[in-house]
């Protein structure tokens, strides 16, 4: 059987692997803080967390154009990029720093700053965070789309992305905590104030992805219905 050729499947990939190696730097780098509190809840997070949910959108996209199976590859192909650039990060740790660079920055600052991709509570969380979330967000789609026959796009993406980003977020925090990143005084400002943040983006990028799955549904004459499909993450 002929394998179909798409256009921009590629390039799509290529984008959210990008995003999701960034985001998880930027986690790493700084905790930003909001100067405001929710019932009391100060609103806190990292900074990865600016950047993040456009990795939730191109899984919406690719799930909802191209199908789960395709997904499914670009999920792992994630996960893997992820866990490369954490142990490029570590191995940089582990080599001796030139007496200059020891001089205007050293070890201490890249431990302080870029520590956090190669320390086991940070990379652990975030792979079981983003692997988690990623395949509960789009299975729901999947799901979601065969419920609706394929109707009300903004109802598929908001409603994957409530539980999708539920799950990375508390596997996340909580698996960080567990290693000591965070303390567990903070887990609810975290849990919150990223799941808040996310859900936010991702509902008023709503229109921007109604215009992208429209355009690549024309393009690329796919609109790809998850029926009879193999739900297992770790199917071939």
């Amino acid at each position: 059987m002929e394998r179909k050729s798409y256009r921009f499947f590629d390039l799509i990939m290529a984008v959210f692997v990008t995003v999701l190696v960034v985001s998880n730097i930027a986690s790493s780098a700084k905790i930003v803080d909001l100067r405001f509190s929710i019932l009391g809840v100060p609103m806190f997070f990292d900074a990865g967390t600016l950047l993040f949910p456009l990795s939730y959108i191109f899984g919406d996209i690719l799930t909802e154009v191209y199908g789960y199976k395709k997904s499914r590859r670009v999920i792992w192909t994630g996960f893997f990029c992820l866990a490369l650039a954490s142990a490029v990060f570590a191995l940089i740790g582990l080599l001796p720093g030139e007496a200059a660079w020891q001089g205007y920055a050293g070890d201490a600052a890249y431990f302080a700053v870029l520590g956090g991709m190669s320390s086991g509570g940070i990379v652990l969380g975030s792979l079981a965070g983003y692997w988690s979330g990623e395949f509960t967000n789009s299975f729901t789609l999947a799901k979601m789309k065969l419920l609706t026959h394929g109707r009300h796009l903004w109802m598929r993406t908001i409603g994957s992305t409530l539980v999708g980003e539920l799950v990375d977020t508390i596997v996340f925090v909580t698996v960080a905590s567990l290693f000591g990143v965070f303390l567990w005084e903070a887990f609810l400002s975290l849990v919150l104030t990223n799941y808040l943040f996310k859900v936010t983006v991702e509902a008023l990028m709503t229109p921007v992805t109604y215009v992208v799955v429209n355009r690549l549904k024309k393009v690329e004459n796919e609109d790809y219905f998850d029926r009879g499909t193999n739900f297992n993450p770790f199917a071939a």
